[in-house]
């Protein structure tokens, strides 16, 4: 599943190519993915001018002259720019653009191409519901979001409407440069403790942000991401030694989802 590092560096791409762009046609394979009819969709947007690509957390957002296109690759995907005479093999909804050049967007589960006016942005029914985006919030805003709350700490990072674009494949490494354990208590947590996951979490998602995500991530030109597994520090490297300390990576479960933790290093 793209994480922030894939999402963010998808939405910087797009907006170094796409802006100025004119939607010719659009082509919609699986309706489904829409939240409104592909015939209120396909009039909403052809015509329409891009202007920008941002995102926040999973979401893409590229704003048009008449309102706003979202993207959410769910579970996985590609978004590839391209022209009729290179399309990919399979994809879910072609943007087709005057310069003759389409923006080809794949699902494999669960994604999503929505359309809003600027009005009703504020107002989308997942957007809406988002915490702040994990790139940009700043230390302090964060210490805040984090007062008073309870709960356990892994629970709280990867939970989108807490705090959008953490999931759980950057999580393991993120919890164990700041030396916590991810059945932590919230409330347990002291300043330095917060200090040190705020850290964390930038040291823990930059590096991938910088090599353009990861290595099973397609960009918008077709080529695959510059982080590598051997770049995940214990992540997935059940029974591996911590680059730390030498104990043996274990790996446990948290409510509905695994972890993998150094038992020294992150004590609960």
């Amino acid at each position: 599943m793209p994480e922030i590092p894939e999402i963010a560096s998808r939405a910087s791409e797009m907006n170094r190519e796409l802006p100025g762009k004119t939607i010719r046609s659009v082509e919609i394979v699986q309706p489904k993915c829409l939240n409104m009819s592909a015939e209120d969709f396909s009039n909403c947007v052809t015509g329409a001018v891009i202007e920008s690509v941002t995102h926040h957390g999973k979401w893409i957002k590229m704003h048009t002259n008449r309102g706003w296109i979202l993207i959410n690759l769910g579970m996985g995907g590609e978004i590839l720019l391209a022209d009729r005479d290179h399309m990919p093999s399979k994809f879910r909804l072609v943007l087709d653009f005057e310069d003759q050049t389409c923006l080809a967007i794949n699902f494999w589960w669960f994604g999503y191409v929505h359309f809003c006016t600027d009005q009703q942005l504020d107002a989308h029914p997942m957007l809406s519901k988002l915490g702040p985006d994990v790139l940009e919030i700043s230390e302090s805003e964060f210490s805040d979001l984090l007062r008073s709350r309870k709960g356990k700490l892994k629970s709280f990072l990867i939970d989108q409407s807490k705090l959008a674009g953490i999931g759980n494949v950057y999580i393991h490494d993120i919890l164990f440069l700041a030396r916590l354990h991810p059945n932590r208590p919230i409330p347990s947590l002291s300043d330095e403790d917060v200090h040190r996951l705020f850290q964390a979490i930038q040291d823990g998602l930059r590096p991938s942000l910088a090599k353009g995500g990861a290595f099973y991530e397609l960009d918008i030109y077709g080529q695959k991401g510059g982080f590598l597994i051997e770049d995940i520090i214990i992540g997935y490297r059940e029974n591996s030694p911590c680059p730390q300390c030498g104990t043996p990576i274990l790996k446990i479960t948290t409510g509905s989802t695994s972890s993998f933790i150094c038992p020294t290093c992150q004590p609960e």
